[in-house]
C-alpha cells in the first residue's frame, strides 16, 4: 500500500497488538498523539523503539492491519478548558458522551471527532482588566455566567504574559477573540492544555482546613484536609459508589469533577442517570450545575481508561486555578491499574508484582500528588482534593493497587463487607479506617466548633478500641461474665455505632450532619457514660442500665431537624430513670 508523505508526520502501520500498534516511517515524541487507519483513530505515544514507534490507541483497534496510513499530530493529549465543562458528560478523552450520541446514535462507532466544549455557544463575558494592565499566566481576565452557580473565571494560559493592548466585553464564543497582548497573542475564552502535565502554582499550603463531608464517621473520625488526598477500598456491595455521592453531594467544594474509570456498564449508567436527578442542597439546583463527569465503562477501550483519570485532574486543576475548592471523585483506581498492566504487557515489559508493571507506584503517586491546596499563579487560593476508590480483588488489602495506593494517601476510609452484611452504613470499618490529618486539623475544630472536640473524638476512639478487644474475650466466654465496668463500656460502645456513627444516606435529615450536631451528640454519648457510671456507684444493675428508659427517644433524636431538645430531653430521661434527677 502506498502511504502519502507529508513531511515526518505520515508513517504506516508495523504491527497490531490489540490497543498497541506498531508504527513506522515518521518520527514523533514520546505522548505526542497519532491518527491510526482510514477512520483516524486516536492514540498516543508510549515508547519508542529504534525507528518504530509503539502507539496506545484510544479505541477499539479491529480492522487495522500492516500498511494502513498513521499520521503524527505533533501534539500530546490535551484537552479544552472554557465555559461549558460544567453539567458535561465526557469519555476518557474529553469527547462528549451526548454529542457522540447525536452523531452516531446509541452505539458509538469509532474514529468520530468532537470538540470538549460547545464552540458555538455564546457566552457574556465581563472583563476586569483593562487596556494598558500588564498580564501573567494565570491571572483573571473577566467572568463568564457558566451556569446558575458556577461563575467562570477566564484564565490568562498558564506560558502567556505581555500588556493588554485590546480587551472587550460582550458576547463570544470561545474561539473569538476577546483581547489581544502587546506581542500579538490572542486571547480566547478558552485554551488547551496536555492532560499528563500538571497545572503550575505558586505554592503548596498546608492542610489545616477540613473538607466538611456532613457524614459523622468522617468529619469526626478520620477526617480529610481540602487539598487532601484520600483511598475508599472495600469488596462488591460495600457501598464504595452511594459513599462518593455522599461527598460529591454534601462536601464543602465548589466543583465536582467525577472520574468513572472502568467500572461496570450497569453501574455506570446508574451514576449516571441519578448525578443529575441530585440537588444541591446549598442552592437547591441540580447537582450538575457544579459538577463534570468523566465516564469511561469496563467495556471502552482500555488505553482510553489510563487517559480518563488524567482528564479528570486537568479539568480539577483548571477550576482550582480560578480559586475554587474542587473534590475529584475517581472509580476506581483498581481498573486505571489494570488497563496500565494490560498496555505493560503489550508493551513487553517486565512485570512487578501480580503482573502490574513497576512503575505502578510511581504512577499513582504521579496521580496524587497533583492534589492540594495552593496559592495560583494568580494569587487566588484554591484546592484539588482526591478520593480514589479502589476495588481490591475478593476485598484483599494485601494486593498491590490497595497497598501503594495507602503509602500515598493520608486518609484511609476502609469499607468493610461485614459491616454491610450487618446493615450499617457507612460500612467504615473504624479499626483499620485512619487519618494522618487528624492532628493538623485539630487546632481548626478546637477554634471553630469546640476546645473539647479532639478530647471527645479521642475517648470515643479509646472505647471502640477498648470495644474491640473485650469482644474478643466476650466470644469465649460471654458477656455476662465480664465486670459490670467493663459492661458499661460494651454499652456506650453500641451508642457510638448504632446512634453516633451508622448515618441513612436517604433519610432527609440524617443525610447530612452539621459539625455542631456531630459535637452535640458527641458530648450526649459522653454524658450517658459519666450517667451509667454514676448510677452503677448507686446501686444500680447492669441490666436496669442497659434496659433504661428513654434509650429509644436517645437514638431517634439525630432524625429531627430540631434535635437539641430531643436529645437533651432523652438524657434527662435516662438521667432521672438511674440517678432520680439527682447529679
Amino acid at each position: 500500500m502506498e502511504v502519502e508523505t507529508v513531511g515526518e508526520k505520515v508513517g504506516e502501520v508495523y504491527r497490531v497488538s490489540g490497543p498497541l500498534v506498531v508504527a513506522e516511517g515518521f518520527k514523533a515524541r514520546m505522548y505526542d498523539v497519532c491518527k491510526v487507519g482510514e477512520e483516524g483513530l486516536l492514540g498516543e505515544v508510549v515508547g519508542l523503539a529504534g525507528d518504530r514507534l509503539l502507539v496506545q490507541v484510544y479505541e477499539d483497534t479491529s480492522g487495522i492491519k500492516p500498511g494502513d496510513k498513521v499520521e503524527g499530530t505533533g501534539m500530546p493529549l490535551s484537552i479544552d478548558l472554557g465555559p461549558g465543562i460544567m453539567r458535561s458528560i465526557y469519555d476518557g478523552i474529553q469527547r462528549p458522551l451526548p454529542v457522540m450520541k447525536e452523531i452516531a446514535g446509541d452505539f458509538i462507532t469509532r474514529g468520530i471527532e468532537a470538540d470538549g466544549i460547545d464552540m458555538k455557544a455564546k457566552w457574556e463575558f465581563n472583563p476586569v482588566l483593562k487596556k494598558g494592565d500588564n498580564v501573567k499566566g494565570g491571572e483573571i481576565l473577566g467572568t463568564v455566567q457558566e451556569t446558575e452557580i458556577i461563575e467562570h473565571k477566564i484564565l490568562v494560559p498558564p506560558d502567556v504574559s505581555g500588556t493588554i493592548t485590546d480587551l472587550y466585553s460582550g458576547s463570544f464564543t470561545v474561539q473569538d477573540t476577546i483581547g489581544v497582548l502587546d506581542n500579538g497573542t490572542e486571547l480566547r475564552l478558552y485554551h488547551r492544555w496536555p492532560v499528563r502535565i500538571p497545572r503550575p502554582y505558586v505554592e503548596k499550603l498546608p492542610p489545616v482546613i477540613p473538607l466538611m463531608t456532613g457524614q459523622r464517621i468522617f468529619d469526626t473520625l478520620f477526617p480529610m484536609a481540602k487539598g487532601g488526598t484520600g483511598a475508599i477500598p472495600g469488596g462488591f456491595g460495600t457501598g464504595k459508589t452511594v459513599t462518593q455521592h455522599q461527598l460529591a453531594r454534601w462536601s464543602d467544594s465548589n466543583v465536582i469533577v467525577y472520574v468513572g474509570c472502568g467500572e461496570r456498564g450497569n453501574e455506570m449508567t446508574e451514576v449516571l442517570e441519578e448525578f443529575p436527578e441530585l440537588l444541591d442542597p446549598k442552592t437547591g439546583k441540580p447537582l450538575m450545575e457544579r459538577a463534570t463527569l468523566v465516564a469511561n465503562t469496563s467495556n471502552m477501550p482500555v488505553a482510553a481508561r489510563e487517559a480518563s483519570v488524567y482528564t479528570g485532574m486537568t479539568i480539577a486543576e483548571y477550576y482550582r486555578d480560578m480559586g475554587y475548592d474542587v473534590a475529584v471523585q475517581a472509580d476506581s483506581t483498581s481498573r486505571w491499574a489494570e488497563a496500565m498492566r494490560e498496555m505493560s504487557g503489550r508493551l513487553e515489559e517486565m512485570p512487578g508484582e501480580e503482573g502490574y508493571p513497576a512503575y505502578l507506584a510511581s504512577r499513582l503517586a504521579e496521580f496524587y500528588e497533583r492534589a492540594g491546596r495552593v496559592k495560583t499563579l494568580g494569587g487566588q487560593i484554591g484546592s484539588v482534593s482526591v478520593v480514589g476508590a479502589v476495588s481490591p480483588p475478593g476485598g484483599d488489602f494485601s494486593e498491590p493497587v490497595t497497598q501503594n495506593t495507602l503509602r500515598i494517601v493520608k486518609v484511609f476510609w476502609a469499607l468493610d463487607t461485614k459491616l454491610a452484611a450487618r446493615r450499617h452504613f457507612p460500612a467504615i470499618n473504624w479499626l483499620q479506617s485512619y487519618s494522618l490529618y487528624a492532628e493538623t486539623l485539630a487546632e481548626w475544630f478546637r477554634e471553630n466548633v469546640s476546645p473539647e472536640w479532639t478530647e471527645l473524638r479521642t475517648w470515643m476512639m479509646e472505647v471502640l478500641q477498648e470495644e474491640a478487644n473485650l469482644m474478643e474475650i466476650v466470644m469465649l466466654v460471654g458477656k455476662d461474665a465480664l465486670p459490670e465496668v467493663q459492661r458499661i463500656l460494651l454499652e456506650v460502645a453500641r451508642y457510638i455505632r448504632e446512634v453516633y456513627l451508622s448515618q441513612y444516606a436517604y433519610h432527609e435529615v440524617d443525610t447530612y450532619c452539621s459539625t455542631q450536631k456531630q459535637y452535640d451528640m458527641m458530648k450526649a454519648i459522653k454524658e450517658l457514660d459519666d450517667i451509667f457510671h454514676k448510677a452503677l456507684d448507686a446501686g444500680k444493675t447492669i441490666d436496669e442500665i442497659e434496659n433504661v428508659e428513654g434509650r429509644e427517644d436517645f437514638a431517634r433524636a439525630k432524625f429531627s431537624e430540631d434535635y437539641k431538645p430531643l436529645l437533651d430531653e432523652a438524657v434527662n430521661k435516662i438521667r432521672n430513670a438511674l440517678l432520680g434527677g439527682g447529679a
